[in-house]
């Protein structure tokens, strides 16, 4: 009797451990699945924040450019008469093309010398039928900034007059501006009631067709500051829209100047946009990421939540309790098997060695799918260098045809007219410049879709891209090219010189180099670029920032060709970019070309 009831109790204890384990597996599997979901989730609700972040970034650069462009209206003339700044806001068609902006102003800066005649000059007459304004608040100041001009002016022009550099922070936002040349936002929202209507943004004007460089040119150039002030409703319009509706919340903020008597120069946070407001945030149940946007001195935060629920199916829903029973019956059914087979695990060998070779032949799609993956890519850029040719050679053939004819007509026009009709013969030299500034942006566009001189061979090519540098930036450039010109493949010539164009830019935007090095190389095995600086270097997370992809298209680029990409930096002491492509595919022909004599070296050097 003692063998059978040992039996009992080994299989009652079997049963123990099998339930025991059964549950310990559907429990986790419940666990685990729930975490895969909830983490998918948060996948799609980062893509999401992503998205958010991404419009508002664009939609304030597009009011970046508003200003700058609008800058450029004293640029070439400094005293800009009230009726040069209304005839040029009101072409830009505000509610039209910038529906989001409510205002276009400039504050004219002067010392208290100059506010007599500021006074006299600038503020009278500010309507048209006689109107005039003060400056205010009022007082003597050492320093002024005035609200000038105002457009449009039936809404905004009892502000005429508005010293903003006696607002608090006023004078310290202000200086950095003009000192450091940068896009300034202000902070300061407008409000009616309790409720924000909108943000400002402000850019210094200097005067002269030429930027200053220095800070001390800054300041002796310095002319005032140009704002807009745009609605934050409207910047936040249509945000939201492919996000879960009554599940998510998004609120902008930013920092703004504390008013109260005793605090100057201090700040604090103010929400200047909640399409939920009084919802009481909980972190169990919701997704949120802080992101920054915007640019200036001060820059704004977006805080967006979504509920977790919002983003799941129902099939998420129900699948962690499937995901349970299966592991509880599939558990419970495996350890019955484990106990009453001895032969399971020859087959549990088996079946792992099936699942390897399964495993592997997914690696080898996997790897297939990767290679076409890159030839398409390497088709996508063909085809987009191919069509920016075409278009290229149809603007040149149709509109700079157009834009020459045109120009012949109106050349024609103003010579006919020069002493019978001065009025039409004035207009007509004005359609002439602005026809020649037309012909001098399409060859612009053209260049930057196709450079021609490319045709001339890699060499030229890269000579010119850095002279073109060299002469924008004032950054001094050395080609070391061997004195070899390298005839090469049009899409090793093309990814060359458009990796050149992608490094030169990161020298230009963040590098803050004051000399570049480009040296072009080639043997029976490679062709190589080096392109080297002596600026700052890159920083720790320099390649990784969100929505940066210049380092990662050029090391793409170069993977479409087979070649390969090293990028090094130290900090303080410069970036290199280095590239090699095969030469088998790619070289056509090296030829050398000789430096001329020292005696006509600088015949050469004149031509």
């Amino acid at each position: 009797m003692s063998g059978p009831i040992k039996q009992m109790k080994a299989i009652k204890l079997g049963s123990w451990l099998g339930a025991l384990l059964s549950l310990s597996v559907g429990v986790g599997l419940y666990v685990s699945t729930s975490q895969a979901i909830e983490n998918d989730a948060r996948t799609r609700f980062d893509h999401m924040a992503r998205n958010v972040q991404l419009i508002l970034d664009g939609r304030i650069k597009t009011y970046t450019d508003l200003l700058r462009s609008t800058a450029s209206l004293f640029l070439a003339d400094d005293e800009v008469t009230r009726d040069d700044f209304r005839r040029y806001v009101a072409g830009l068609d505000l509610p039209h093309h910038f529906p989001g902006v409510e205002s276009i102003n400039f504050a004219r800066h002067f010392a208290d010398a100059d506010r007599e005649w500021f006074e006299a000059n600038m503020l009278q007459n500010i309507d048209g039928r006689g109107r005039n304004a003060r400056i205010t608040p009022p007082g003597r100041r050492a320093e002024y900034t005035v609200l000038t001009f105002v457009e449009p002016g039936e809404a905004w022009i009892d502000r005429i007059g508005v010293d903003m550099h006696a607002k608090p922070g006023g004078a310290t936002l202000f200086a950095h501006s003009r000192d450091t040349g940068d896009v300034l936002t202000s902070g300061a929202p407008v409000r009616t009631g309790s409720l924000v209507m909108g943000l400002a943004m402000r850019l210094p004007v200097y005067r002269g067709a030429v930027p200053p460089q220095t800070v001390a040119q800054r300041r002796a150039s310095y002319l005032g500051t140009l704002g807009i002030g745009f609605s934050v409703s409207s910047l936040a319009h249509g945000v939201l829209d492919n996000t879960p509706k009554n599940a998510t919340r998004l609120v902008i903020s930013g920092t703004s100047p504390v008013k109260e008597a005793g605090k100057p120069g201090y700040y604090r946070r103010t929400v200047f946009f909640d399409n939920r407001p009084g919802s009481l945030p909980d972190e169990q149940a919701e997704f949120r990421a802080l992101l920054p946007v915007g640019l200036g001195g001060r820059e704004w935060d977006i805080d967006f939540t979504v509920r977790k629920r919002s983003l799941y199916s129902s099939l998420d829903s129900a699948l962690p309790w499937v995901a349970m029973l299966a592991g509880l019956v599939g558990t419970g059914l495996l350890y019955a098997l484990f106990q009453t087979l001895s032969s399971s695990r020859r087959r549990a060998i088996g079946i792992a060695e099936e699942m390897t070779g399964e495993l592997r032949a997914s690696e080898a799609k996997l790897q297939k799918t990767n290679d076409n993956l890159r030839r398409l890519a390497a088709h996508a850029e063909s085809i987009k260098e191919s069509e920016r040719k075409r278009i290229a050679r149809e603007i040149h053939d149709d509109l700079g045809q157009n834009l020459l004819a045109l120009r012949i007509e109106v050349d024609l026009l103003a010579s006919r007219t020069n002493k019978r009709h001065p009025r039409l013969h004035a207009r007509a030299h004005w359609m002439l410049e602005q026809i020649d500034a037309t012909i001098k942006s399409v060859r612009q566009i053209i260049n930057d879709l196709r450079p021609h001189v490319l045709d001339l061979g890699l060499t030229a090519a890269v000579d010119w891209q850095i002279a073109e540098f060299q002469r924008r930036t004032g950054v001094a450039c050395e080609l070391v090219s061997h004195n070899h010109d390298l005839h090469v493949s049009d899409r090793c010539a093309t990814t060359l010189f458009r990796i050149l164009q992608e490094s030169l830019t990161n020298v230009s935007r963040h590098a803050r180099a004051t000399k570049v090095r480009v040296e072009l190389t080639a043997d029976h095995e490679s062709i190589s670029m080096t392109v080297s600086d002596n600026g700052i270097g890159l920083t720790k997370a320099g390649g990784q920032k969100p929505g940066s992809f210049g380092l990662v298209g050029i090391e793409e680029r170069v993977r479409i060709l087979g070649g390969k990409c090293l990028i090094t930096s130290v900090a303080n002491a410069g970036t290199t970019v280095h590239v090699s492509l095969p030469a088998a595919d790619n070289l056509l022909s090296v030829s050398y070309v000789p430096e001329p004599p020292a005696a006509l070296r600088p015949v050469f050097d004149t031509l």
